[in-house]
Order: structure tokens, then C-alpha cells, then sequence
């Protein structure tokens, strides 16, 4: 089933809509999801990388005095 969202438009002189007005949580659900998403996309993103042992990122954190 298909929920639908009350909005509302602020247009401008000539009538054409410039903005959306919509209800608080229905774009806190939107910031959410597009956090999501983001989430997803760092993630894919992160699989390209080459990995390296974890030793040897160990060390070149002790070699940089970071650890």
C-alpha cells in the first residue's frame, strides 16, 4: 500500500514551483534514507581498495608514532 505525502509548493511570481513544503518526519525519513545510502556507497566504494596483513598496518602505525 502506498502512502501519500501531504505537500505543499512555494512558487514564484509566474506561478512555476520553486520549493516543497512537507511534513517534519517525512523528511527526517528522507535524510535517513539518504544517509543510508551514502552508508552504502562508502562501503561499496571501500571494497575496491586494496587490503593489506594487518601487521604490516600495525607496524607502519608504530613506525609513525601513532600507536
Amino acid at each position: 500500500m502506498k502512502k501519500t505525502v501531504k505537500k505543499r509548493y512555494i512558487v514564484d511570481e509566474k506561478g512555476k514551483k520553486t520549493a516543497v513544503i512537507i511534513p517534519i518526519k517525512e523528511y527526517q525519513k528522507v535524510v535517513k534514507e539518504l544517509e543510508e545510502l551514502e552508508d552504502i556507497r562508502l562501503i561499496e566504494e571501500a571494497k575496491k581498495e586494496p587490503s593489506r596483513p594487518f601487521s604490516e598496518f600495525d607496524k607502519e602505525l608504530k613506525e609513525k608514532g601513532l600507536v
